[in-house]
């Protein structure tokens, strides 16, 4: 896979508030959607990684995002997903939001694997393959 994963996202009526304008909390639904097709086109899901045993599951520990200028409805936005950095149980991913070449909003992620409990997990080598910012 490429160290930059895209997809995309069509602004709707619900994601903006009343100027007009997408509402920042938004762009964190969008990110976390940029972050799930990630995942997801590497062969990996929530879901299969809830039902392993024991099952694991990603908490967002911190994002750092900056707004750069605003999305309105029916905007065609790309979410870019590049991993930067595996730890032993958190990854780093930086993200933006583009209207075509243009730059909406730059955040970055930092992602740990837990358990059933909240403890720190290990990644598999499926999933530390997949949010490796070089293949493994």
């Amino acid at each position: 896979m490429s160290t930059t994963f895209a997809t995309e996202v069509r602004v709707y009526f619900e994601d903006t508030d009343f100027s007009g304008r997408v509402y920042h909390g938004a762009y964190i639904r969008f990110l976390e959607r940029g972050r799930t097709e990630l995942l997801r086109a590497s062969g990996l899901d929530h879901a299969a990684l809830a039902a392993q045993d024991p099952p694991i599951y990603f908490t967002l520990r911190r994002i750092d995002v900056t707004f750069h200028g605003p999305a309105v409805i029916d905007d065609l936005l790309t979410i870019e997903t590049s991993p930067i950095e595996a730890g032993r149980a958190n990854f780093l991913l930086d993200q933006r939001i583009l209207r075509e070449s243009t730059r909406l909003v730059s955040a970055r992620a930092e992602l740990c694997l837990i358990d059933a409990r909240g403890r720190p997990q290990r990644p598999s080598p499926e999933v530390r393959a997949a949010l490796s910012p070089t293949p493994v």
